[in-house]
Protein backbone atom coordinates (compact mmCIF):
# COMPACT_ATOMS: atom_id res chain seq x y z
CA UNK A 1 0.00 0.00 0.00
CA UNK A 2 1.28 3.60 -1.02
CA UNK A 3 1.84 6.46 1.71
CA UNK A 4 0.44 9.67 0.15
CA UNK A 5 3.95 11.55 1.84
CA UNK A 6 6.63 8.99 -0.34
CA UNK A 7 4.59 9.56 -3.51
CA UNK A 8 5.79 11.64 -6.31
CA UNK A 9 2.04 13.13 -8.17
CA UNK A 10 5.02 15.11 -10.63
CA UNK A 11 2.79 15.24 -13.72
CA UNK A 12 0.11 13.25 -12.50
CA UNK A 13 -4.10 14.01 -12.22
CA UNK A 14 -5.23 12.76 -8.71
CA UNK A 15 -8.71 12.05 -8.40
CA UNK A 16 -8.81 12.90 -5.00
CA UNK A 17 -12.67 11.66 -3.19
CA UNK A 18 -12.81 14.72 -0.24
CA UNK A 19 -15.35 14.70 2.36
CA UNK A 20 -17.16 18.26 1.29
CA UNK A 21 -20.48 17.54 2.82
CA UNK A 22 -20.56 20.66 4.83
CA UNK A 23 -23.34 22.66 6.30
CA UNK A 24 -24.79 25.47 3.77
CA UNK A 25 -27.47 28.34 5.21
CA UNK A 26 -30.04 29.59 3.07
CA UNK A 27 -27.42 32.53 1.62
CA UNK A 28 -24.95 29.07 0.67
CA UNK A 29 -22.66 30.21 3.66
CA UNK A 30 -20.43 27.28 5.01
CA UNK A 31 -21.83 26.96 8.86
CA UNK A 32 -18.69 24.66 10.09
CA UNK A 33 -15.50 24.59 7.42
CA UNK A 34 -13.76 21.53 9.68
CA UNK A 35 -13.84 18.87 6.74
CA UNK A 36 -12.12 21.18 4.02
CA UNK A 37 -9.77 22.12 6.22
CA UNK A 38 -8.92 18.68 6.80
CA UNK A 39 -8.71 18.49 3.11
CA UNK A 40 -6.41 21.08 2.30
CA UNK A 41 -3.33 19.36 3.35
CA UNK A 42 -3.78 16.18 1.24
CA UNK A 43 -4.88 18.82 -2.29
CA UNK A 44 -1.54 20.55 -1.27
CA UNK A 45 0.72 17.93 -1.10
CA UNK A 46 -0.36 16.70 -4.60
CA UNK A 47 -0.34 20.58 -6.04
CA UNK A 48 3.22 21.17 -4.59
CA UNK A 49 4.68 17.83 -6.58
CA UNK A 50 3.75 19.49 -10.08
CA UNK A 51 0.30 17.62 -10.08
CA UNK A 52 -3.11 18.35 -10.49
CA UNK A 53 -6.20 17.87 -8.33
CA UNK A 54 -9.28 16.64 -9.54
CA UNK A 55 -11.63 16.68 -6.06
CA UNK A 56 -15.26 14.85 -6.01
CA UNK A 57 -17.24 15.06 -2.88
CA UNK A 58 -21.10 14.50 -2.07
CA UNK A 59 -23.18 17.52 -0.12
CA UNK A 60 -26.42 16.36 0.84
CA UNK A 61 -29.09 14.09 -0.16
CA UNK A 62 -30.15 15.24 -3.22
CA UNK A 63 -33.04 12.97 -4.49
CA UNK A 64 -33.72 13.47 -8.10
CA UNK A 65 -30.74 14.51 -10.00
CA UNK A 66 -29.33 17.97 -9.52
CA UNK A 67 -30.54 20.60 -7.09
CA UNK A 68 -29.13 24.16 -7.15
CA UNK A 69 -28.96 24.04 -2.92
CA UNK A 70 -26.60 20.80 -3.20
CA UNK A 71 -24.28 22.40 -5.74
CA UNK A 72 -20.59 22.11 -4.64
CA UNK A 73 -20.22 25.23 -6.46
CA UNK A 74 -21.10 26.80 -3.61
CA UNK A 75 -17.74 26.14 -2.26
CA UNK A 76 -15.54 27.41 -4.45
CA UNK A 77 -14.88 31.01 -3.04
CA UNK A 78 -14.04 28.81 0.34
CA UNK A 79 -11.98 26.48 -1.36
CA UNK A 80 -9.65 29.41 -3.28
CA UNK A 81 -9.07 31.40 -0.66
CA UNK A 82 -7.91 28.55 1.25
CA UNK A 83 -6.10 26.89 -1.31
CA UNK A 84 -4.91 30.49 -2.40
CA UNK A 85 -5.14 29.92 -6.30
CA UNK A 86 -8.29 29.56 -8.89
CA UNK A 87 -10.48 26.49 -8.43
CA UNK A 88 -12.31 24.99 -11.97
CA UNK A 89 -15.83 23.88 -11.65
CA UNK A 90 -16.74 21.08 -14.25
CA UNK A 91 -21.02 21.45 -13.94
CA UNK A 92 -21.02 17.68 -13.83
CA UNK A 93 -18.67 14.83 -12.22
CA UNK A 94 -18.55 12.49 -15.31
CA UNK A 95 -19.89 13.10 -19.10
CA UNK A 96 -18.25 15.03 -21.82
CA UNK A 97 -17.82 18.22 -19.91
CA UNK A 98 -15.97 17.05 -17.03
CA UNK A 99 -13.15 14.76 -19.56
CA UNK A 100 -12.82 18.23 -21.64
CA UNK A 101 -11.77 20.00 -18.01
CA UNK A 102 -9.90 16.79 -16.64
CA UNK A 103 -7.88 16.59 -19.72
CA UNK A 104 -6.99 20.29 -20.26
CA UNK A 105 -5.86 20.27 -16.61
CA UNK A 106 -2.10 21.54 -15.69
CA UNK A 107 0.36 20.96 -12.88
CA UNK A 108 -0.60 22.59 -10.05
CA UNK A 109 -4.62 23.47 -11.26
CA UNK A 110 -7.19 22.37 -9.51
CA UNK A 111 -10.40 21.12 -10.71
CA UNK A 112 -13.98 20.56 -8.57
CA UNK A 113 -16.31 18.17 -9.80
CA UNK A 114 -20.33 18.49 -9.27
CA UNK A 115 -22.16 16.63 -6.84
CA UNK A 116 -21.80 12.90 -6.94
CA UNK A 117 -25.04 12.02 -5.40
CA UNK A 118 -26.50 13.80 -8.55
CA UNK A 119 -26.13 10.33 -9.76
CA UNK A 120 -27.88 7.36 -7.87
CA UNK A 121 -25.33 5.30 -9.40
CA UNK A 122 -23.08 7.33 -6.60
CA UNK A 123 -24.78 5.27 -3.54
CA UNK A 124 -26.00 2.00 -5.66
CA UNK A 125 -21.88 1.23 -5.79
CA UNK A 126 -22.38 1.25 -9.54
CA UNK A 127 -18.96 0.04 -11.27
CA UNK A 128 -19.28 1.57 -14.50
CA UNK A 129 -20.11 5.11 -12.93
CA UNK A 130 -16.77 4.59 -10.75
CA UNK A 131 -14.91 3.36 -13.88
CA UNK A 132 -16.08 7.13 -15.64
CA UNK A 133 -14.74 8.83 -12.98
CA UNK A 134 -11.47 6.66 -12.67
CA UNK A 135 -11.04 7.24 -16.37
CA UNK A 136 -10.02 11.14 -15.46
CA UNK A 137 -7.08 10.45 -13.66
CA UNK A 138 -3.71 8.42 -13.00
CA UNK A 139 -4.21 7.98 -9.14
CA UNK A 140 -6.72 7.85 -6.59
CA UNK A 141 -6.64 9.32 -3.49
CA UNK A 142 -9.56 8.40 -0.60
CA UNK A 143 -9.15 10.78 1.85
CA UNK A 144 -12.77 11.00 3.21
CA UNK A 145 -13.30 9.26 6.42
CA UNK A 146 -16.68 10.89 7.37
CA UNK A 147 -17.82 8.13 4.31
CA UNK A 148 -15.56 5.67 4.64
CA UNK A 149 -18.16 3.47 5.74
CA UNK A 150 -20.37 3.17 2.78
CA UNK A 151 -19.27 1.32 -0.31
CA UNK A 152 -19.79 4.01 -2.70
CA UNK A 153 -18.61 4.23 -6.60
CA UNK A 154 -16.23 6.90 -5.38
CA UNK A 155 -15.22 5.67 -1.88
CA UNK A 156 -14.87 1.89 -2.93
CA UNK A 157 -15.40 0.64 -6.43
CA UNK A 158 -13.25 3.23 -7.84
CA UNK A 159 -10.29 1.77 -5.94
CA UNK A 160 -10.13 -1.30 -7.93
CA UNK A 161 -9.52 0.85 -11.26
CA UNK A 162 -6.42 1.78 -9.41
CA UNK A 163 -5.03 -1.58 -8.71
CA UNK A 164 -1.34 -0.12 -7.98
CA UNK A 165 -2.32 3.33 -7.71
CA UNK A 166 -4.12 4.07 -5.13
CA UNK A 167 -3.92 5.40 -1.39
CA UNK A 168 -4.92 7.22 1.75
CA UNK A 169 -5.08 11.10 1.52
CA UNK A 170 -3.38 12.84 5.48
CA UNK A 171 -6.60 13.16 7.03
CA UNK A 172 -7.70 9.36 6.23
CA UNK A 173 -4.04 8.22 7.48
CA UNK A 174 -4.60 10.52 10.40
CA UNK A 175 -8.12 9.46 11.26
CA UNK A 176 -7.07 5.75 11.14
CA UNK A 177 -3.58 6.34 13.33
CA UNK A 178 -5.57 8.30 15.75
CA UNK A 179 -8.47 5.68 16.15
CA UNK A 180 -5.98 2.68 16.34
CA UNK A 181 -4.37 4.63 19.38
CA UNK A 182 -7.54 4.84 21.20
CA UNK A 183 -8.67 1.44 20.16
CA UNK A 184 -5.80 -0.52 19.96
CA UNK A 185 -3.07 1.02 21.61
CA UNK A 186 -4.97 2.65 24.58
CA UNK A 187 -3.24 3.86 27.93
CA UNK A 188 -4.71 3.24 31.08
CA UNK A 189 -6.55 4.11 32.15
CA UNK A 190 -8.85 4.30 29.52
CA UNK A 191 -12.14 6.41 30.14
CA UNK A 192 -15.13 6.40 27.15
CA UNK A 193 -17.50 9.03 27.87
CA UNK A 194 -21.00 8.29 25.63
CA UNK A 195 -23.77 10.56 25.77
CA UNK A 196 -26.63 11.66 22.84
CA UNK A 197 -30.34 10.10 22.98
CA UNK A 198 -30.69 6.52 22.66
CA UNK A 199 -29.16 3.42 23.97
CA UNK A 200 -30.43 1.10 20.67
CA UNK A 201 -27.25 3.09 18.77
CA UNK A 202 -25.07 2.58 20.69
CA UNK A 203 -25.46 -0.90 21.93
CA UNK A 204 -22.53 -2.46 19.32
CA UNK A 205 -20.03 0.12 20.43
CA UNK A 206 -20.93 -0.56 24.29
CA UNK A 207 -20.35 -4.12 23.79
CA UNK A 208 -16.76 -3.63 21.50
CA UNK A 209 -15.64 -0.77 24.28
CA UNK A 210 -16.44 -2.81 27.15
CA UNK A 211 -13.29 -5.37 26.39
CA UNK A 212 -11.22 -2.03 26.49
CA UNK A 213 -11.77 0.44 28.66
CA UNK A 214 -11.62 0.72 32.43
CA UNK A 215 -14.33 3.39 32.79
CA UNK A 216 -17.56 3.74 30.61
CA UNK A 217 -19.46 7.27 31.81
CA UNK A 218 -22.87 7.56 30.63
CA UNK A 219 -24.67 10.85 29.91
CA UNK A 220 -27.35 11.88 27.92
CA UNK A 221 -30.71 11.07 27.21
CA UNK A 222 -29.64 7.28 27.00
CA UNK A 223 -28.94 7.56 30.93
CA UNK A 224 -32.65 7.27 31.63
CA UNK A 225 -33.31 4.28 30.19
CA UNK A 226 -30.00 2.62 32.49
CA UNK A 227 -31.79 4.61 35.50
CA UNK A 228 -35.01 3.03 34.51
CA UNK A 229 -33.62 -0.86 34.32
CA UNK A 230 -32.32 -0.29 37.85
CA UNK A 231 -35.49 0.72 39.12
CA UNK A 232 -35.36 4.44 38.89
CA UNK A 233 -38.31 6.73 38.61
CA UNK A 234 -37.57 8.96 35.20
CA UNK A 235 -40.44 11.17 35.13
CA UNK A 236 -41.05 12.28 31.40
CA UNK A 237 -37.41 11.69 30.31
CA UNK A 238 -36.56 9.60 27.49
CA UNK A 239 -36.68 6.18 27.99
CA UNK A 240 -36.74 3.08 25.30
CA UNK A 241 -38.71 0.27 26.81
CA UNK A 242 -37.64 -2.52 24.82
CA UNK A 243 -33.91 -2.03 25.75
CA UNK A 244 -34.33 -2.44 29.78
CA UNK A 245 -32.92 -5.79 29.45
CA UNK A 246 -30.36 -4.98 27.04
CA UNK A 247 -29.41 -1.95 29.77
CA UNK A 248 -29.40 -4.59 32.40
CA UNK A 249 -27.34 -7.33 30.28
CA UNK A 250 -24.74 -4.66 29.73
CA UNK A 251 -24.51 -3.40 33.66
CA UNK A 252 -23.95 -7.28 34.51
CA UNK A 253 -21.41 -7.86 32.00
CA UNK A 254 -19.25 -4.92 33.10
CA UNK A 255 -19.71 -6.33 35.98
CA UNK A 256 -18.04 -9.23 34.78
CA UNK A 257 -15.55 -7.61 33.17
CA UNK A 258 -14.46 -5.49 35.98
CA UNK A 259 -15.52 -2.41 33.90
CA UNK A 260 -16.38 0.80 36.31
CA UNK A 261 -19.84 2.14 34.31
CA UNK A 262 -20.56 5.47 35.86
CA UNK A 263 -24.14 6.72 35.65
CA UNK A 264 -25.04 10.48 36.35
CA UNK A 265 -26.12 11.09 40.23
CA UNK A 266 -28.18 14.03 39.61
CA UNK A 267 -30.04 15.65 36.83
CA UNK A 268 -31.07 19.08 35.68
CA UNK A 269 -34.42 18.69 34.97
CA UNK A 270 -37.42 20.66 32.60
CA UNK A 271 -40.78 20.69 32.34
CA UNK A 272 -40.69 20.76 28.70
CA UNK A 273 -38.42 20.18 25.63
CA UNK A 274 -37.61 23.81 25.90
CA UNK A 275 -35.17 26.00 26.64
CA UNK A 276 -37.22 28.58 28.60
CA UNK A 277 -38.99 25.28 30.50
CA UNK A 278 -39.00 25.56 34.45
CA UNK A 279 -35.75 23.97 36.07
CA UNK A 280 -34.70 21.94 39.09
CA UNK A 281 -32.42 19.51 39.86
CA UNK A 282 -33.15 16.16 41.74
CA UNK A 283 -31.37 12.62 42.03
CA UNK A 284 -31.50 11.27 38.46
CA UNK A 285 -33.28 8.35 39.66
CA UNK A 286 -36.35 10.28 41.44
CA UNK A 287 -37.20 12.54 38.61
CA UNK A 288 -40.99 13.72 39.40
CA UNK A 289 -44.19 12.92 36.92
CA UNK A 290 -44.37 15.66 34.75
CA UNK A 291 -40.51 17.04 34.90
CA UNK A 292 -38.27 15.57 32.14
CA UNK A 293 -34.04 14.97 32.91
CA UNK A 294 -31.89 17.15 30.33
CA UNK A 295 -28.77 17.66 31.84
CA UNK A 296 -26.14 16.29 34.23
CA UNK A 297 -26.33 18.16 37.64
CA UNK A 298 -23.16 19.48 39.39
CA UNK A 299 -22.74 16.78 41.69
CA UNK A 300 -22.36 14.33 38.68
CA UNK A 301 -20.10 17.02 36.70
CA UNK A 302 -18.20 16.79 39.52
CA UNK A 303 -17.32 13.18 39.57
CA UNK A 304 -17.87 12.79 35.83
CA UNK A 305 -14.42 15.46 35.87
CA UNK A 306 -12.27 13.65 38.47
CA UNK A 307 -12.68 10.53 36.55
CA UNK A 308 -11.96 11.74 33.33
CA UNK A 309 -8.82 14.13 34.92
CA UNK A 310 -7.18 10.94 36.40
CA UNK A 311 -7.17 9.29 32.56
CA UNK A 312 -4.27 8.47 30.20
CA UNK A 313 -6.70 7.73 27.28
CA UNK A 314 -10.32 9.57 26.75
CA UNK A 315 -13.15 8.76 24.19
CA UNK A 316 -15.51 11.00 23.73
CA UNK A 317 -18.99 10.83 21.82
CA UNK A 318 -21.76 12.40 22.61
CA UNK A 319 -23.02 15.48 24.55
CA UNK A 320 -24.71 14.54 28.01
CA UNK A 321 -27.68 16.95 28.03
CA UNK A 322 -29.65 18.69 25.59
CA UNK A 323 -26.33 21.29 24.79
CA UNK A 324 -28.05 23.16 21.68
CA UNK A 325 -30.07 24.62 24.54
CA UNK A 326 -28.21 27.17 26.63
CA UNK A 327 -29.74 26.64 30.09
CA UNK A 328 -29.15 23.10 29.39
CA UNK A 329 -25.74 22.61 27.92
CA UNK A 330 -23.29 23.15 30.67
CA UNK A 331 -22.88 19.22 31.30
CA UNK A 332 -21.51 19.21 27.91
CA UNK A 333 -19.59 22.37 28.46
CA UNK A 334 -17.82 21.08 31.56
CA UNK A 335 -17.22 17.73 30.77
CA UNK A 336 -15.50 19.28 27.22
CA UNK A 337 -13.24 21.36 29.62
CA UNK A 338 -12.12 18.47 32.31
CA UNK A 339 -11.18 16.37 28.99
CA UNK A 340 -9.34 19.56 27.82
CA UNK A 341 -7.67 19.45 31.00
CA UNK A 342 -6.35 15.92 31.01
CA UNK A 343 -5.49 16.52 28.23
CA UNK A 344 -3.16 19.32 29.19
CA UNK A 345 -1.64 17.32 31.96
CA UNK A 346 -0.47 14.49 29.23
CA UNK A 347 -3.75 12.34 28.60
CA UNK A 348 -4.56 11.51 24.87
CA UNK A 349 -8.24 12.52 23.83
CA UNK A 350 -9.89 11.66 20.73
CA UNK A 351 -13.70 13.35 20.08
CA UNK A 352 -16.23 11.87 17.47
CA UNK A 353 -19.55 12.02 16.51
CA UNK A 354 -21.60 14.83 15.15
CA UNK A 355 -22.90 16.60 18.40
CA UNK A 356 -19.35 16.23 20.06
CA UNK A 357 -17.41 17.91 17.74
CA UNK A 358 -20.20 20.39 16.92
CA UNK A 359 -19.92 21.42 20.75
CA UNK A 360 -15.95 21.08 21.26
CA UNK A 361 -16.18 23.38 17.71
CA UNK A 362 -18.71 25.80 19.48
CA UNK A 363 -16.88 26.13 23.25
CA UNK A 364 -13.86 26.67 20.84
CA UNK A 365 -11.92 23.89 22.43
CA UNK A 366 -11.36 21.66 19.41
CA UNK A 367 -7.47 22.88 19.92
CA UNK A 368 -7.56 21.93 23.12
CA UNK A 369 -7.97 17.85 22.94
CA UNK A 370 -5.65 15.68 21.07
CA UNK A 371 -7.59 14.86 18.37
CA UNK A 372 -11.14 15.74 16.55
CA UNK A 373 -12.39 13.06 13.78
CA UNK A 374 -14.33 14.03 11.59
CA UNK A 375 -16.36 10.86 10.67
CA UNK A 376 -19.54 10.18 12.61
CA UNK A 377 -21.37 7.13 11.13
CA UNK A 378 -17.91 6.11 9.82
CA UNK A 379 -15.92 6.49 13.35
CA UNK A 380 -19.15 4.54 15.07
CA UNK A 381 -18.55 1.90 12.87
CA UNK A 382 -15.17 1.87 13.08
CA UNK A 383 -15.57 1.67 17.06
CA UNK A 384 -18.15 -1.05 16.68
CA UNK A 385 -15.23 -3.20 15.22
CA UNK A 386 -16.71 -2.96 11.79
CA UNK A 387 -14.39 -3.72 8.39
CA UNK A 388 -14.98 0.21 6.56
CA UNK A 389 -15.55 -0.57 2.64
CA UNK A 390 -13.35 2.85 1.86
CA UNK A 391 -10.64 1.28 3.95
CA UNK A 392 -10.65 -2.22 2.82
CA UNK A 393 -10.63 -0.94 -0.77
CA UNK A 394 -7.27 0.62 -0.60
CA UNK A 395 -5.64 -1.88 1.83
CA UNK A 396 -6.73 -4.53 -0.63
CA UNK A 397 -8.56 -6.98 1.97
Amino acid sequence: MKALNNYNFSGKKAIIRVDFNVPLNDAFEIGDDTRIRGAIPTILKVLNDGGSAILMSHLGRPKEGPEERFSLKHLIPDLEEKLNRPVQFAPDCIGPEAAAYASQLKPGEVLLLENLRFYKEETKGDETFAGKLAALADVYVNDAFGTAHRAHASTTLIARFFPDEKMFGLLMENEIKNIDKVLRDARKPFTAILGGAKVSTKITIIENLLNKVDNLIIGGGMTYTFIRALGGTIGNSLVEEEYLDMAKTILETAKKLNVNIVLPTDSLNGDRFDNEANRQITPASDIPGGWMGLDIGENTIRRFSDLIENSATILWNGPMGVFEMENFRNGTLEIAKAIARATRKGAFSLVGGGDSVAAVNQFNLAGEVSYVSTGGGALLEYIEGKVLPGIAAIRGY
